[in-house]
């Protein structure tokens, strides 16, 4: 008998000894953690749903759900890869009050009365991103340069600008409130206008499954070329089917929420639609801020898992006197995942302001909380070197599904910061019994 025949003989005796579920987990290759978290997120709704007499999982409540977590989900990318360094960031949720402020002060008063762009034109909500964004990264990169550079904690760093910019948010404006802003970046804060509608949301639906098919197919080929064991075509026909059915009933839910009636009424007016004697259906369908976090979340997980500078990152949340003597740059890379950091609150700042029809200097307060929470829930080590974007994500959505369910609910709004808080010192102490057991 050759030795290849022989080590699957006894892989196979060795697979006949696991349990049931032992074996479908190695089957589908799936990660315990990220069960446990959709499993809990699932019971999260379920109990919602019953405690607030079936309002909770409806469509109108889970579109909501969706716009509510996306600027938060975005930022939790970010945090992903400062925790894996070891590090933290405090800082997030003033630093969006101040970038929100500033493209606020730009679309209603620096473009508009003294450059003397007209109301309405197409370069103002490009602008006032794209200087949002720059300044991101700038502040970013100075506090990345404070803490790589000049080796002050970034605890420290960023409790710093924890006050540093939210105290600047109010310094733009002598803390008054911009508004109205630019129609256009009104739509990257969702509602009817912001929305793609029934039509296009199944399209991208469809291409979605069409990319997760190819995925599937070309990660079995890569496998065979390089002779990788090769999972079961029953795993791989599961997970298809599974994250297609999960893409699909979302893109069903959205296009389930209606417009409300008297937007309606005034958009069936001004085009010159009959309104039947039932009314007249027009989906939301999926909003434009939830697909700018699917956008993020997907360059960030290629980002993690596909390029040098995302397994440098690993390396030294790892072991950061491993990764400085293998010849990695540290500090360099550290000061870039402060500034990519930067620029995703930039990002979400934009979604938050948009959303709001309004720069205040309440933006962002207390989001910093949530943000590490959901990188925290999703997985991610606070010792460094493990995580992942998508558990922050969900980890992110974890933490929303409790807050939306606490306002249906109508707890007091310092309840519900017990909650989050509590939530957030039972994630930390289950990754620290999970890296005890692993």
């Amino acid at each position: 008998m050759s030795d290849v025949t022989s080590a699957t003989t006894v892989d196979r005796a060795r697979e006949a000894e696991l349990g049931p579920v032992a074996r479908f987990l190695k089957a589908t290759e799936l990660d315990t953690r990220m069960l446990g978290m959709v499993a809990a997120l699932i019971l999260i709704w379920v109990l919602l749903h019953f405690l607030s007499g079936g309002l909770f999982l409806t469509p109108r409540n889970l579109w909501n759900l969706s716009v509510q977590t996306s600027s938060v989900a975005i930022m939790a990318t970010g945090m992903v890869l400062v925790i894996v360094m070891r590090h933290i960031d405090l800082s997030v949720g003033s630093l969006e009050g101040v970038i929100g402020m500033i493209m606020g002060v730009l679309q209603a008063q620096i473009l508009v009365r003294v450059m003397g762009l007209p109301l309405g034109d197409p370069w103002i909500w490009v602008i006032a991103l794209a200087c949002g964004i720059a300044v991101g990264l700038l502040i970013g990169a100075f506090q990345g340069f404070i803490i790589a550079y000049l080796e002050v904690p970034s605890f420290i760093v960023t409790l710093g600008g924890l006050l540093v910019w939210r105290g600047s948010a109010w310094w733009v404006t002598s803390g008054q409130t911009v508004a109205p802003l630019d129609a256009t970046f009104q739509l990257m804060g969702g509602g009817p206008r912001g929305s793609i509608g029934a039509t296009w949301s199944w399209v991208i639906g469809v291409v979605a499954c069409l990319a997760v098919i190819f995925m599937l197919l070309n990660g079995r080929t890569q496998r065979k070329r390089f002779r990788f064991p090769l999972r079961p075509v029953w795993a791989e026909t599961l997970l298809g089917v599974v994250a297609c059915g999960a893409i699909l009933g979302a893109i069903w839910v959205a296009n389930s929420y209606p417009w409300p009636v008297g937007i309606v009424r005034r958009y069936a007016e001004a085009n010159g639609i009959a309104v039947p004697e039932g009314g007249l259906f027009i989906a939301h369908g999926v909003a434009i801020p939830v697909l700018m976090a699917v956008a993020v979340g997907l360059v960030m997980t290629f980002v993690t898992n596909r390029t040098r500078f995302g397994r440098y990152v690993f390396a030294i949340g790892g072991n950061p006197e491993a990764a400085n003597l293998a010849g990695i740059n540290t500090r360099w890379v550290t000061m870039k995942v402060f500034m990519i950091m930067g620029a995703l609150v930039a990002i979400s700042a934009a979604i938050s302001s948009a959303r709001l029809n309004a720069s205040t200097n309440a933006l962002g307060t207390l989001d910093e909380l949530l943000v590490i929470a959901a990188a925290v829930i999703g997985g991610t080590s606070l010792a460094g070197g493990a995580g992942t974007v998508i558990g922050a994500m969900l980890g992110a959505l974890l933490m929303q599904s409790l807050q939306s369910g606490m306002v249906l609910l109508g707890v007091d709004s310092p309840l519900q910061s017990i909650v989050v808080g509590a939530v957030l010192v039972v994630a930390v102490w289950l990754d620290t019994v999970y890296r005890k057991r692993v």
